[in-house]
């Protein structure tokens, strides 16, 4: 193993294990923000005990994503220098706006959403809980802003600075609004929104299945499941138009995602398997069904991976896989969702247990397909680390050896696993705890 592909696994390693908590935070921070709208507008103290409750979950999920984050900023200097040096320019201006407009704004409230109850009023606390939930919307798209410049980068010209080539910004709107910015962006926030809502939706579903804080359980159950409905149909529809932003400006990364390697008429693959050898997809595929999601034509030629040198091509099975995952839980996602809607129409959700389960275990569901999107875009842009620029084998931080790296790899892999193992069992107390009696109390002498 060389260092390149040790720095590689490093930063994929820290960056999916820090992706497990900010998409959680900036759902949770959404319906926080509907169920204190909801106790201040009919001050019924069960949405003042169910505020109470998830703002404690979210305190201990936010803390883990600060924690997880700041590592990955370190290794773009210590295992990416030559990256940093040729993106800092434009990187320097959305992580500084982040920290402006989305960290501060988060943090600044933070303490008067966590703390703040019985010091500021009943408004004041929810436009805390507005702002906090607006601080982890800005973040995201600071955050996307930086990864899709990368993806289709705009606004810049290049110039030479001590022997390399570096980007620097003539245009922040243009990088700002990139070719794939706001698309990538409703796609990782309905994904965020996803990931909120079937976290909810776990917890409550275990609640009913043991009997326990039922009124609670029901009304949070309710308005995750309306959140978590929504959020995957528009997820859906995000996802096509990220799709075709894709098939406009990196047609290699789209051929990857089906396996489609001879320019022409697209087939959508639905399951299969990619030989890159005989550069031949085997599985079951809809003709002609890619040409027409993207050109709405099913005979219109889709560019194929032949027609980029072999050295130019990501990995394509690897890709294909993740990306089909992706597709594969997403559509799992709106069945369930969609299930869950109709017996809870029918008033027959709490009689099929088999369903209950099936939200029990479904706060996978979200974590996996943003696991697997993030993978499938990130390795499909292979081997560029920015498109048509850079490449991502001239990135990386030369001086830095292999055995560094494998030994940190090895530390941050520890470290992260006890986070991890205490964050298991802080939240696991937290749900066998349950929601306060005593925030119920509050609740009725406060309305």
């Amino acid at each position: 193993m060389d260092t390149l592909f040790l720095s590689r696994l490093q930063f994929g390693l820290t960056i999916a294990f820090h992706y497990i908590f900010p998409p959680i935070s900036i759902g949770l921070g959404l319906l926080l923000v509907v169920m204190e709208g909801l106790y201040l507008k009919t001050r019924d103290p069960l949405y003042h005990q169910m505020t109470r409750f998830w703002v404690r979950v979210f305190g201990l999920v936010f803390s883990l994503g600060v924690a997880t984050g700041i590592v990955m900023e370190f290794q773009f200097g210590t295992n990416w220098s030559a990256y940093s040096r040729f993106v800092g320019d434009v990187f320097g201006s959305a992580l500084a706006a982040e920290g402006i407009f989305a960290f501060f704004l988060e943090s600044g409230f933070l303490a008067i959403l966590l703390f703040g109850w019985n010091k500021v009023s009943a408004g004041m606390h929810f436009f805390s809980t507005l702002m906090v939930c607006l601080g982890a919307h800005f973040s995201a798209v600071w955050i996307v802003v930086a990864n899709s410049w990368q993806q289709t980068p705009a606004g810049f010209h290049l110039v030479a600075r001590d022997g390399s080539a570096r980007a620097e910004i003539t245009d922040f709107w243009a990088v700002v609004f990139n070719p794939s910015s706001l698309d990538r962006l409703w796609h990782v926030l309905m994904g965020a929104w996803q990931a909120g809502a079937f976290f909810v939706l776990s917890v409550a579903a275990w609640y009913l299945l043991k009997k326990r804080h039922e009124a609670f359980a029901r009304a949070s159950f309710k308005i995750a499941l309306v959140v978590a409905m929504g959020a995957s149909l528009l997820q859906l529809v995000s996802g096509h138009s990220s799709a075709g932003v894709v098939a406009r400006h990196q047609p290699a990364k789209l051929a990857a995602f089906e396996g489609h390697y001879a320019t022409g008429p697209g087939d959508l693959a639905l399951l299969g398997w990619v030989d890159e050898s005989a550069e031949k997809m085997t599985g079951l595929a809809m003709p002609g069904m890619l040409s027409f999601l993207v050109h709405w034509d099913a005979s219109a030629p889709v560019t194929g991976l032949r027609e980029f040198p072999p050295a130019d091509r990501p990995p394509v099975n690897l890709v294909f896989q993740s990306y089909h995952l992706m597709v594969a839980v997403g559509m799992g996602l709106i069945g369930l969702a969609a299930l869950g809607l109709f017996f809870l129409w029918r008033k027959t959700l709490e009689s099929k247990r088999w369903l209950l389960w099936a939200f029990v275990f479904s706060v996978l569901g979200p974590q996996a397909a943003n696991q697997a999107g993030w993978f499938s875009a990130e390795v499909g842009r292979q081997p560029w680390i920015v498109q048509g620029l850079l490449r991502t084998s001239d990135g990386f931080s030369p001086v830095v050896s292999a055995g560094e790296v494998l030994f940190s790899i090895v530390l941050f892999s520890l470290v992260y696993l006890m986070l991890f193992i205490l964050f298991i069992f802080l939240l696991n107390h937290k749900i066998q705890h349950g929601p306060s009696e005593e925030d119920l109390t509050v609740g009725r002498q406060r309305a």
